[in-house]
Order: C-alpha cells, then structure tokens, then sequence
C-alpha cells in the first residue's frame, strides 16, 4: 500500500481524503481500501432538503421492500411477533390484521443522496406477513421502542380488516 507522503488530497461528496496517486485511476481501489486509510476530515456540504426529499421518493419507487426477521412466541393470551425496525418511528409503521395472518410495514424514512461504500439496508421500507394459528386475531396491539417493532394479537377470531398504528417513540 503507498504511503501517505506520495498521496495527493482530493473531495469528494463533501469529504476531504488522501489517497495513493493510483487509486485517482483506479477508482475501485479508492472505493474500496484506500478512502477509509486516509479520512482527514469532513467538509461542510449538505445536500438541501429537496434533494433528501426527492432521493427519497426516488428510492422508494425503486426499492423492494426489506423483509425483516422475527421472532413469534405465544405469551397468555396473545401471539407475539418481534421485530427490528431500525430507524424508523411509530408513526411510520402500520399494523394491518386480516381473518389467518397479520402485516406490518414502515415506509421508507429517509433516503438523502450520499454515495455509499457500502450500502446494506435503507431506512425503512420494511415489510412482513406473518400466518396467524387459529384462535388469534381478536384484536391487534403495537408497538416500537428502541428499534423494535412488537405486535401482539389476541386470542379470538375476527372476519374483518384491522388497522392499527404502534404507540411508542
């Protein structure tokens, strides 16, 4: 790996970094090793509101919703689904409860133009439909705290759509 001293400092995407002479025409090498070696410090550039909105819709047009993992256990009276929710806020999720399963979704929270090195997940733009056993589905509860998305369902049985919003920060 070259050393600092036959590097040149370049931006971008409002960062300042040092990088290798060959990595300037080698673009993966800069993605990929050397821009995390010679970080000097963050510049000041924010992308504007607009653009933070219109990426996001854009993504959200785009993307395919994260299926998240859960955990389901049967607790006294009510089946109890748990699931991470990063990111988001209760005002974002929806709980919907039909006749045999129930689904929870968030929309997609923010997606402001940046260029990742590596990107992973989104902020939001989770989805899951779970089977519920027979003899739940009386009625729907939820919740998120600390990036955690619980659903309960009570016991009973139900014929219609149910709707809910999570309480919760």
């Amino acid at each position: 790996m070259a050393d600092a001293t036959d590097s040149k400092s370049v931006v971008r995407k409002g960062v300042w970094v040092r990088v290798p002479p060959r990595a300037l025409t080698q673009p993966s090498l800069y993605r990929g090793v050397y821009a995390s070696n010679y970080v000097l410090g963050m510049g000041t550039e924010q992308p504007r509101h607009e653009e933070v909105v219109e990426s996001t819709a854009d993504t959200e047009r785009k993307m395919q919703p994260q299926r998240v993992p859960v955990n389901v256990y049967e607790s006294a009276g009510a089946l109890v689904i748990v699931a991470p929710f990063p990111a988001v806020t209760a005002s974002d999720v929806t709980v919907e409860l039909y006749p045999g399963r129930v689904r929870f979704w968030a929309r997609l929270r923010s997606a402001g133009p940046r260029e990742y090195l590596i990107h992973e997940w989104e902020y939001g733009g989770y989805e899951r439909e779970i089977d519920v056993p027979r003899g739940y589905g009386g009625a729907v509860e939820a919740s998120v705290t600390n990036g955690q998305l619980v659903v309960r369902v009570l016991r009973g049985e139900t014929s219609d759509t149910v709707t809910v919003k999570p309480t919760g920060g």
